[in-house]
């Protein structure tokens, strides 16, 4: 897979699941994909994805409904339900909707599972491009442990390579940017499906259009790393991420061991941002319609520690109804940089509750993250030498714009509860 053609930085963009779960309706993405345009294309993010279940016409939250029929076209793959994507009609797919995002200056991504769907098995459709069947590669006892859409696809069978060439061929013929496949990355019944992320890889070099792969869930086991950068461009690192400290906290433990992996083409995802107003229509979390719960310090250890590590970074929340912080938190253009363009990210420190991530710039710019995850005020005396950085001369806090309290190569601070300072020093 030519990485670089497709993600050479880690992507920034808009996810539906974190506000809306498997119900966002076509106007809900119009909307936010406006809001983009104008607020934050200038910044840098530019993918707005359809999460799970745009095929299941009752969809209404988070959660699934259980073996329910599917639109489906005549060659075994999901289509657009047209109640909820009016522009879908007449066999168009996503295609008016990509038409209109890509109008706006951004980029169209949308969520499958991974494998073929139950119903086109049992009803044994036609699948484009060879012989056999739906009924002949789906792989009956390979299932997703959440979602009852599909059986997964037996890697071995004649026809299975078809498949999913199939698939995004019509993917490349509605304008798809990317494609964040589910059920795949790690599993709660079985192991990493490296044989149809194989599959996946080959159908997107076969399509004719470069697009991101992102797989999910996670945690992605660190171990198939080379696979994972061999085929995909993003993969998550966490199960399901939502703003409860205790998930930001174990963060830092996935980050540390998949520190050294990412490069251009190749990025180890932290999953969404559940910032600003989520749970619109998504019960999943643990919660109802709401503000995230994290505080603004975590807020900005969040987005700290996703930056410095090149994490992707996918905004959860209804961008409509941001307020001016959480517009601050993603147009920060110094914290956008180091997540763009820094290198050799890695936790230079960790005592006790103090935890020091530090990255380069190639223009000599050197970065210091300095997280204080306990419940206090953390007073911070600390030595540059001791992280590498000795024989800085003058740095700025990131978030706040003021200048870093240095004196004698020691740098001074107070780092709040569960907060961060973070410094780009010259």
């Amino acid at each position: 897979m030519n990485h670089k053609l497709a993600a050479p930085t880690p992507p920034l963009g808009w996810n539906s699941w974190d506000c809306y779960g498997a119900a966002v309706t076509e106007a809900e993405i119009r909307g936010n994909a406006e809001y983009m345009a104008e607020h934050l294309k200038d910044f840098g993010w530019s993918y707005i994805t359809v999460d799970i279940q745009w095929y299941e016409p009752g969809a209404v939250s988070s959660l699934y409904r259980p073996f329910v029929p599917l639109i489906m076209d005549e060659y075994s793959r999901l289509m657009p339900a047209e109640n909820r994507f009016p522009s879908a009609a007449g066999g168009q797919g996503f295609k008016p909707l990509a038409d209109y995002v890509h109008s706006l200056g951004l980029k169209f991504g949308i969520h499958i599972m991974r494998g073929i769907p139950r119903q086109a098995a049992h009803a044994g459709t036609a699948v484009l491009g060879t012989d056999a069947t739906a009924r002949e590669i789906a792989h009956t006892n390979s299932i997703c442990p959440w979602n009852t859409d599909m059986y997964g696809v037996d890697a071995s069978k004649e026809g299975a390579q078809a498949y999913y060439n199939s698939l995004f061929e019509l993917y490349a013929q509605w304008g798809v940017d990317l494609v964040k496949v589910d059920d795949i990355a790690a599993s709660r019944l079985y192991d990493t499906h490296q044989p149809e992320i194989t599959l996946i890889s080959r159908a997107i070099e076969n399509c004719g259009r470069p697009m991101v792969l992102s797989l999910s869930p996670g945690p992605a086991p660190v171990e198939y790393a080379q696979h994972f950068t061999e085929h995909a461009h993003m993969w998550r690192i966490t199960d399901d991420f939502w703003d409860r400290w205790e998930l930001l906290l174990d963060m830092f433990s996935r980050c540390r061991s998949w520190q050294g992996v990412p490069q251009a083409g190749s990025w180890p995802d932290c999953d969404m941002l559940p910032l600003g107003h989520i749970g619109v229509r998504s019960v999943d979390g643990g919660g109802d319609d709401r503000w995230t719960r994290f505080t603004r310090d975590e807020q900005l250890t969040m987005m700290s520690l996703w930056s410095i590590f090149r994490s992707p970074l996918i905004f959860g929340g209804e961008l409509r109804d941001n307020d001016d912080w959480t517009l601050s938190l993603l147009t920060n253009r110094e914290v956008l940089r180091m997540q763009r363009e820094s290198h050799d990210a890695r936790e230079a420190l960790y005592r006790d509750e103090l935890i020091v991530w530090t990255a380069a710039h190639d223009d000599g710019t050197r970065y210091a993250a300095v997280f204080n995850t306990s419940n206090s005020p953390l007073p911070v005396d600390l030595s540059l030498e001791e992280i590498s950085l000795g024989g800085v001369a003058a740095g700025t806090e990131l978030w706040s714009q003021t200048p870093a309290e240095l004196t004698g190569g020691v740098l001074q601070t107070t780092v709040p509860p569960h907060g961060v300072r973070l410094y780009s020093f010259s």
